[in-house]
């Protein structure tokens, strides 16, 4: 038996299940790339309640979740299993990565539930907004959705049988078909993975040719081992880069010429679409076709297992229906390299650390640019990080993007629901704060999961011919709390 959803199978469960024919459920979506889980809602405005069916393929129990952060942490959850003493459902919420609690309220009403064809679903609806302040209010813009589920009744750790996926359920727009769209595919051969803790791999390489230029409108990672892959980049190297060229995946200096990132994910990322108005571009007569492309994937082996290989990558999207405006990615924050000297002291509830931009240094490419619309970001520490903010100081201050509790697992390219102006000579500022409090020895700035990184990848239209904005800590004024 197949392990995806089938169209048909959806079809059958709702009119067998949820329902004869669900018209005020009128949005679908798959919550994870292998059609595995399924959401099903709608909503009334006038009541202020919206109405969900999920279904999962699994006999077992299955959790759906609201989050303000992408993981358990103040979620609102509930959780139903279909078992022969009859069906059980309950509304809860996340403390942390425990099980999650059941509500004194109970503010989800279930509609109906059931298992069909190895398939568990369940119908159940809330209002936007209760008195329970354990629930999350919905509103009008996206939404961080999270889901887990087990192969028993029996509720426990789900192990990878888990994920999230932003939503703008309110304001929800289907995707619709791109014209004169392809694919381009990126990956590894079959690649040998050392029995090391840390591992970088760079392969130079070329995009098939493109003789018009095209827009970039999705990235989706294509991952053989989920769990040694930690990060993929996928980089734009400059004319004199060649397959020939010595190109480690890094230098330590000025020389890791490869920096302008087309793509990126990490680990617990989605399928990311960038929105209708700006794309990232590829191939044309502008650009020499002899130009290369630098993957990167760095591979997280703490157990340093042997014969491990991987075929891992990246996928683009393309059209050659060209949108409005190039888009670009620009790396802010800390200078992962070059920071031997900066040390996280260990045993520090809270160390905060800060890399600032200042758009002045570039003065010249901005001329023609009056401003700069950031449209999505990516956050990116280790495993102490704990905290991210990314702040823009100008004529409105303001956060572009914010993490008070950040999970290393889930590591999402969000879309902003408002796009957030810059302008010449304004401030951007990365902070991240971090928890060594179980470590013995200083954790440094560095490549390996057990070393540090402060990091936000912005994407913004339109694009400037400007990679990176990173800074390097002044090491004489740490700025640090031990409370």
């Amino acid at each position: 038996m197949s392990c995806r959803i089938s169209v048909l199978g959806l079809v059958l469960l709702w009119m067998q299940g949820a329902g004869a024919s669900d018209p005020d459920l009128p949005f679908m979506e798959y919550l994870d790339e292998n059609h595995l889980v399924c959401l099903k809602w709608g909503f009334n405005d006038e009541l202020e309640e919206i109405t969900f069916t999920f279904v999962v393929n699994t006999t077992g129990w299955i959790g759906f979740g609201l989050s303000p952060n992408g993981n358990m942490f103040d979620a609102d959850i509930v959780i139903g299993a279909v078992t022969p003493s009859g069906n059980h459902f309950t509304d809860r919420h996340g403390i942390g990565k425990v099980m999650p609690v059941i509500d004194e309220e109970q503010n989800c009403i279930l509609h109906s539930m059931g298992e069909s064809d190895g398939q568990t679903w369940m119908k159940f609806s809330r209002k936007f907004l209760t008195c329970d302040k354990h629930d999350y209010h919905i509103k009008a813009g996206p939404e961080k959705l999270i889901y887990a589920y087990g192969l028993n009744d029996m509720i426990g750790y789900h192990q990878t049988r888990r994920g999230t996926k932003t939503i703008n359920l309110l304001n929800y727009k289907p995707q619709i078909g791109v014209p004169d769209s392809t694919s381009i595919t990126v990956r590894v051969d079959n690649l040998a993975i050392p029995a090391i803790d840390t591992y970088y791999h760079c392969k130079i390489t070329k995009l098939p040719y493109l003789e018009k230029k095209h827009h970039v409108y999705k990235i989706e990672a294509v991952i053989d081992n989920y769990d040694i892959v930690h990060h993929i980049l996928l980089y734009k190297c400059p004319k004199f880069v060649t397959v020939g060229s010595d190109q480690p995946c890094f230098t330590g200096d000025d020389g890791d010429y490869c920096l302008e990132v087309v793509a990126a994910w990490a680990v617990g990322g989605m399928p990311f679409e960038l929105p209708e108005i700006a794309g990232i571009p590829v191939g044309g007569v502008d650009e020499d076709q002899d130009i290369f492309y630098r993957l990167e994937i760095h591979y997280n082996n703490p157990q340093e297992q042997t014969g491990r290989t991987d075929s891992s990558g990246i996928r683009l999207y393309t059209t050659a229906v060209l949108r409005q405006y190039d888009a670009g990615i620009l790396t802010t924050g800390i200078q992962p390299f070059g920071l031997i000297e900066y040390n996280i002291p260990q045993g520090a509830k809270h160390f905060h650390s800060y890399g600032v931009c200042n758009t002045s240094l570039f003065p010249d490419l901005m001329e023609n640019v009056p401003v700069l619309n950031v449209i999505g970001v990516m956050l990116h520490t280790h495993l102490a990080g704990r905290k991210v903010r990314v702040g823009h100081f100008g004529d409105k201050d303001q956060l572009l993007a914010v993490n008070e509790n950040y999970d290393f697992e889930v590591q999402e390219s969000i879309l902003l629901g408002e796009h957030k102006k810059i302008k010449p000579g304004d401030d951007i500022v990365v902070e991240c704060t971090y928890n060594t409090e179980d470590r013995k020895n200083v954790t440094r700035m560095g490549f390996s999961t057990s070393d540090e990184m402060c990091l936000a990848f912005l994407l913004y239209y339109p694009a400037i011919e400007v990679t990176s904005c990173l800074s390097k800590p002044n090491v004489t004024h740490l700025s640090k709390s031990f409370s």
